[in-house]
């Protein structure tokens, strides 16, 4: 079986350095707001090349957060606007949501991202912010977002949860990652981090994720508890110095996939997205024929997921924001888009096993 990831054996080839780590914050004594987090936020901040990093419980927090806390500093009330795309995993508008603001769906350009030319439509006097995702880890349109917020003097945050390695230094006001194990950059549970240059802005975010506070049992705003551990923080320490080679493989096993699937000559059966600058997170093909195409591969012993189903204006909880607007781009993407197993510890053989496993269903 050609897992679609197998986390056992990603996190085995770390070790000695990942168990090494986590035994000196056990011995350590110190398991919250300690050196490790200290650490890798200014690790991760120079990645980035970024000012500051805060550490959170998770991405959909790390979205959260830094809305609530521009929404607040901004002085933005419960009607105001976040430009969402309408294909995306749900924390995205779920955080809009949480914050107390209007998530307003855009359809998606043909590689299932939100794109410049597709702002105005949706713009109001409402629009406060918006909110691009890299999915599957394409870099969205971010020049051209960029401008389209600077001329309407709109909030930029990133949703990069999928982008490890490719997002980064730019004209977003910030960028919020997850943690969580299966990301290119992956904890061996929940966590986040809220990247930005704006100071103000991450001494909110660090206070909001601690009750509200900047000092002990002194809490100026209404906060949540929201921490990145010292465990976490040590182990993606480990797994940080590591992110760009792990890239690389990622994407030399797409470059693999991308010319054989090509070679194929079936795009009516099998297709990739148009190419573009990608962490690799996620390798979808689209098919008119997934539900037998999944099956096909299951059974020649490869494992693919869906991402994702549901396109937001679907989702139950969100369903109220949809306003009864079509996105008919979003709804091909849920419909026919499968994920093919991409990881750094996946070998040539399983490669190769995973491309002859499409040929067989693209030649019966």
């Amino acid at each position: 079986m050609v897992k679609f990831l197998d986390l056992q054996k990603l996190n085995a080839s770390f070790q000695p350095e990942l168990s090494a780590a986590v035994c000196r914050v056990v011995d350590s004594g110190w398991y919250l707001n300690g050196t490790a987090v200290a650490q890798f936020e200014a690790e991760f901040a120079a990645f980035c090349q970024q000012k500051y990093c805060i550490g959170v419980a998770n991405g959909l927090d790390a979205l959260t957060l830094v809305l609530t806390a521009k929404k607040a500093m901004a002085g933005w009330d419960d009607a105001d606007e976040v430009i969402v795309p309408a294909m995306t995993f749900v924390a995205t508008a779920q955080a809009v949501v949480r914050a107390g603001l209007r998530p307003v769906f855009v359809d998606v350009d043909g590689n299932a991202l939100l794109s410049a030319n597709m702002l105005e439509e949706v713009l109001s006097a409402r629009t406060r912010a918006v909110l691009p995702v890299h999915l599957y880890g394409q870099r969205a349109d971010m020049e051209g977002i960029w401008r389209f917020a600077a001329q309407h003097q709109l909030f930029v945050l990133e949703d990069a949860a999928q982008a490890h390695g490719i997002a980064g230094p730019g004209q977003s006001d910030a960028l919020a990652f997850s943690f969580y194990p299966g990301k290119n950059l992956g904890a061996l549970g929940d966590g986040g981090a809220v990247v930005t240059g704006d100071a103000g802005l991450a001494e909110r975010v660090r206070m909001m994720a601690n009750y509200g506070a900047r000092q002990k049992y002194l809490h100026e705003y209404p906060g949540s508890n929201s921490r990145l551990d010292e465990v976490q923080a040590a182990i993606l320490s480990v797994k940080l110095r590591r992110l760009q080679s792990d890239n690389a493989k990622r994407i030399r096993i797409a470059r693999r996939y991308e010319e054989a699937i090509s070679s194929m000559g079936h795009p009516d059966l099998l297709a990739t997205l148009p190419s573009r600058l990608s962490a690799y997170h996620i390798f979808p093909v689209l098919t008119p024929c997934r539900e037998r195409l999944q099956s096909h591969l299951t059974a020649e012993g490869i494992e693919t997921l869906i991402h994702y189903p549901l396109p937001l204006h679907r989702q139950p909880c969100l369903k109220p924001f949809a306003e009864g607007k079509a996105f008919p781009m979003a709804e091909r993407m849920a419909a026919s888009e499968l994920s093919l197993p991409i990881s750094p510890v996946m070998t040539d053989a399983e490669v190769e096993a995973t491309i002859r496993a499409l040929e067989h269903f693209v030649l019966a």
